[in-house]
């Protein structure tokens, strides 16, 4: 296997337990001199057949009684190479000696001299001057010394002197004896002849490069798989693999992106996290550049991550982001809310275990908070988005979208390392290429290509591409990446981080124009370790790799993709005729019409602008009208915990008032809800959470006409509600009434 400038990756042994290159089209210099030399001097100037050596041959075997010298040509050598080394007798000779004369007509010198280097037995199981330069001297044939190429030249006419014991002393005078005699002819100087005299015989056979054998066995793998079945697949192999590899890695990429891989893999081990992975693409071709499968490590260290399904962590909200910024279902800086959620039985927590209430929804998705991404889902939809995904290039959603669920956003489903990197590419190549009416989508290759002419159109518009790229550059690079900012001003990067469930699975994916780069950090076996966290493990690494890669221009804006709005400067959402804060932003041109902003109101207030009134036919009162950004109270609750600006409004004059205060965060309305049995056997309880606007004021609980208790300032309930239908009401001290059904599961269910 090679990479796409010809350098050698590496090999495989034949199906036969031979090590045997392909041809080379031209031989090393020094070894062909050596060569012709030691076994043919007239090989240039004779037709096949060399009449003198003939006679010599006779002459010598007549003298010894026995057949000591055939006479043969390197042309009829090669012949006999190419016969399979068949018994030497006299009318196999004459065989060898028509077909050499033939071979001379048909082909050149040079030709036939690397038919010669490529078939030629060089001890032990070595066939060919390229496996033995690798085997015997650990580099290419074109980097032998004079003493190797000596060495590598008589050992086809002797193959077993390379084995340790009496016959190297043989080996070493054939060797020496050689050197001498292309020192007498002029082919190097005395001081040359004694350096490589004095250069050692080789010993073991070296190990061969691995540089990506993960890649490797992953392309034998496919090649099989291509050959049916039968009697002569045997055959077949052995004609499909006769011929090299020729890959699109680039040798020196790959060599210092396993390099960083493994020493930070190392450093993870310390906590038994042992095995790590990386892709590097080209990102407008989708040519693979670096391939690590996997590391070196003790546990499942052939295991092919790349291709391995694993929990995808966050890894997929980018795409749900721009996908429902197409859909006009979401704009960059509209207010999304971060509030406690349970739908059903489920409730997702934001990794930080906070809640901030609301927050734009690129700074969301920067953030990665959880809440706001499975709210997101449960509105655009989960088969909608699991559709999405396959046309993506996604290869692993083979369930019905209802089996995944809203965790479909946050690991609840299986993604390779393939994927992922090819569809973060597909997401860059749609800005870099904005007019192209195809899709941009297109898989991986390690092979080079043409780009597909595909038909499909791209599912993410050039303009929400952009965005959600311009929103992943401000994520907050890790602690490991202390001067970030410098980096990040001289190589731009759109990156995303996920951690799976239970800390099993750490990605960060980066792209830009050139590269894209995607990385993972865990156990190959699914083992979860606390401190697998991809901010602290994967991201480094990917950072690390971009730091050697070469920087790459920032994307374009596809100013023709997108169009400006005027927005609320406080919510994000369309300007309204209440939003006095105006701002603008782009959004996807074709990007339907969104609902104006919902928080800024108009309210009345007292002349003392204390408390909220309402206008009927019997006010008397003066009254000012005020503009007044306000949000829910379960958002509010919360948002006020983290910006003391906000302006919480008046209180109503009575229950009758323009604003509702109360909030109840679950249950949700019709859900259906499992309570699970206490270790000690006893049944459990649910926590019922609720919040006032008015810090003073007072909630009763009732469940199911039964009073529970009352609250004030923090609105937690206790209650052990049975299997079946319930109704929770909550009243406040202004008479103000939430009433919520929900359905209590019974464990059979």
């Amino acid at each position: 296997m090679y990479d796409k400038n010809g350098e050698f990756l590496g090999a495989r042994v034949a199906s036969d337990g031979q090590w045997r290159f392909p041809p080379e089209p031209e031989v090393n210099e020094k070894f062909a001199i050596a060569l012709i030399e030691y076994e043919d001097k007239r090989f240039k100037y004779h037709p096949g057949v060399d009449p003198a050596a003939i006679a010599r041959a006779g002459i010598q075997n007549f003298r010894a009684g026995k057949i000591v010298s055939g006479g043969s040509t390197l042309t009829m050598q090669t012949v006999r190479l190419m016969r399979g080394n068949k018994k030497r007798t006299f009318p196999e000779k004459i065989i060898e000696a028509i077909l050499a004369l033939r071979l001379e007509i048909g082909r050149s010198k040079k030709d036939i001299l690397a038919l010669y280097a490529a078939n030629a037995p060089f001890g032990g199981n070595v066939v060919g001057l390229e496996a033995a330069s690798w085997r015997w001297f650990g580099r290419t044939s074109d980097e032998l010394s004079w003493s190797e190429a000596a060495t590598l030249a008589v050992l086809p006419n002797s193959p077993a002197l390379v084995h340790p014991g009496k016959n190297r002393n043989i080996l070493k005078e054939k060797r020496d004896g050689l050197l001498k005699r292309l020192a007498e002819k002029g082919c190097f100087d005395d001081e040359t002849l004694h350096l490589a005299m004095a250069e050692p015989l080789p010993l073991e056979p070296k190990p061969l490069p691995q540089m990506a054998p993960h890649l490797f066995a992953r392309i034998i793998s496919e090649k099989e798989k291509s050959v049916p079945s039968g009697k002569r697949k045997e055959k077949a192999l052995n004609s499909l693999f006769s011929q090299p590899v020729n890959t699109t890695l680039d040798i020196s990429i790959q060599d210092r992106a396993s390099a960083i891989v493994e020493r930070w893999s190392s450093r993870f081990s310390g906590n038994d996290i042992l095995n790590a992975a990386c892709l590097i693409l080209d990102t407008e071709t989708g040519e693979v550049i670096a391939y690590i499968g996997n590391v070196d490590s003790p546990v499942a260290r052939n295991v092919d991550i790349i291709t391995s399904p694993r929990s995808s962590g966050s890894i997929l909200k980018p795409f749900l982001y721009a996908a429902m910024l197409d859909a006009g279902e979401l704009m960059p800086a509209e207010l999304v809310s971060d509030i406690p959620t349970r739908v059903g039985s489920y409730r997702p927590e934001n990794n930080t275990r906070t809640y901030v209430g609301v927050i734009p929804a690129d700074q969301a998705l920067a953030r990665s908070l959880n809440i706001p991404a499975v709210r997101a889902l449960r509105r655009y939809g989960i088969d909608r988005f699991a559709r999405l995904l396959r046309q993506l290039g996604l290869t692993t959603l083979f369930r019905p979208a209802e089996e995944y669920g809203l965790p479909l956003i946050l690991g609840g489903a299986e993604v390779t390392l393939w994927d992922i990197c090819g569809i973060y590419a597909g997401l860059s190549r749609t800005v870099m290429n904005p007019e192209e009416t195809h899709s941009q989508f297109f898989p991986p290759s390690f092979f080079s290509r043409a780009i597909p002419d595909s038909t499909a159109a791209s599912p993410i518009s050039p303009g929400a591409a952009w965005l959600t790229l311009e929103t992943l550059t401000s994520v907050v690079r890790p602690a490991e990446e202390a001067s970030w900012q410098n980096f990040a001003s001289s190589h731009n990067i759109a990156w995303k981080t996920g951690t799976s469930f239970g800390f099993r699975d750490g990605w960060a994916v980066g792209t830009t124009s050139r590269w894209t780069v995607a990385v993972w950090v865990g156990n190959a076996t699914g083992e979860g370790r606390a401190e697998l966290r991809a901010a602290t493990t994967a991201a480094p690494v990917l950072f690390e790799i971009f730091s050697f890669l070469e920087p790459s221009e920032w994307f374009w804006k596809p100013y023709r993709d997108l169009k400006m709005v005027e927005i609320c400067a406080l919510s994000g959402f369309p300007a309204g005729h209440n939003c006095e804060s105006i701002g603008i932003a782009d959004i996807p041109k074709n990007a339907p019409y969104r609902t104006p902003c919902p928080y800024c109101k108009i309210i009345v207030l007292n002349e003392n602008e204390d408390r909220q009134i309402q206008i009927s036919g019997e006010t008397a009162e003066k009254t000012v009208q005020r503009t007044w950004f306000i949000l829910p109270p379960a958002e509010e609750w919360y948002h006020r915990r983290w910006n003391l600006d906000y302006k919480v409004p008046p209180p109503a004059a009575n229950s009758s008032g323009t604003v509702f205060p109360m909030a109840l965060f679950n249950p949700e309305e019709k859900s259906g809800i499992f309570i699970p049995i206490e270790i000690d056997g006893s049944p459990g309880q649910m926590v019922f959470f609720a919040a006032h606007r008015d810090n003073s004021a007072i909630i009763h609980w009732h469940l199911d006409g039964k009073y529970l208790g009352d609250t004030s300032l923090f609105h937690e309930m206790e209650a052990r509600p049975p299997p079946g239908s319930h109704t929770l009401t909550l009243i406040d001290n202004y008479g103000n009434m939430i009433r919520r059904s929900f359905t209590v599961l019974d464990a059979a269910d």
